[in-house]
Parts: C-alpha cells; structure tokens; sequence
C-alpha cells in the first residue's frame, strides 16, 4: 500500500480529464493559424524526394477556400470522440496506436460510415509483421462468428 492518498488509477482520470479539457472549445482563429505554413497531407512529394516540400494550405488555397478548410478542420475538432481516457491508458502502459483498423458493417443510414470500428494499440517493439498478423486473425475470427 503506498503512502500516498491516491492511486495511479486517479493519476490516470485526472490526467484524462484535463487532456479532454486541452481539447474542448477549439479556438477557430487557433485553427487558421496552425493551417498556415502546414503542408498539406495527401500533396507531400514521395519521400524519396529529400528536402522537397508539397505546398502549403494557405499558399494552395485562395481566400474562400481557405476559410472554407478551415471551417471543416475546426468542425471536425468540435465533433472528435473524447479518447483522453483511452490515450492516456495506452501512454501509461507504454503501447503506441497504430494504423491498424478493423471496420463491420455499415450504417444504414450512410453506407460509408462503419458500424464498429477497432483501433489498435501495440507495443513498440512488436514487429509489423506480427502486427499485422494479429489484426487479420482477429478480423477473420470476429467474421467466423458474426
């Protein structure tokens, strides 16, 4: 028993609760202020070409378009599921998240948005091969026994 008043789970909560409080009410100012000087994702050149940059959000995009993104970046900010509990447990027990995602079914009343989607969290010294053969055994056992 430590001598301490607390437990690590409550170091656990309160650090949960005060990383969804980092994220609650996105400045949307904040918001066009990070887009500028930010390369734009899906434009970044290969990444065999060294030292070459992909265009930027605010050099890309005119006035309108740019007010436009932005809008759309801080509405899906507003809209972000709170993992902050979920982070912070990965964070503490020392695991990464990673690309990996299984997705089932569909939502029915929009058939390009999954009905349940798993995340995945592995620890940093798993092999991708092995990762990558966790998450296909999953998928195929979870399908088997739908």
């Amino acid at each position: 028993m430590s001598d301490l008043p607390y437990t690590d789970e409550d170091l656990r909560t309160e650090a949960a609760r005060q990383h969804a409080t980092l994220t609650e009410d996105p400045d949307f100012v904040g918001v066009g202020e990070q887009m500028q000087d930010t390369e734009i994702p899906s434009l970044l050149p290969p990444a065999e070409a060294d030292g070459a940059e992909g265009p930027h959000w605010d050099e890309l995009l005119d006035e309108d378009q740019f007010d436009e993104a932005q809008r759309k970046i801080h509405d899906l900010i507003n809209r972000a599921a709170d993992v902050s509990q979920w982070a912070i447990n990965l964070g503490a027990d020392g695991l990464q998240p990673d690309e990996h995602t299984l997705q089932l079914g569909e939502d029915p009343g929009d058939g390009d948005r999954p009905r349940v989607r798993m995340h995945f969290a592995f620890h940093p010294d798993m092999p991708a091969a092995d990762r990558d053969h966790f998450v296909v055994v999953l998928a195929k056992a979870v399908l088997r026994n739908l």
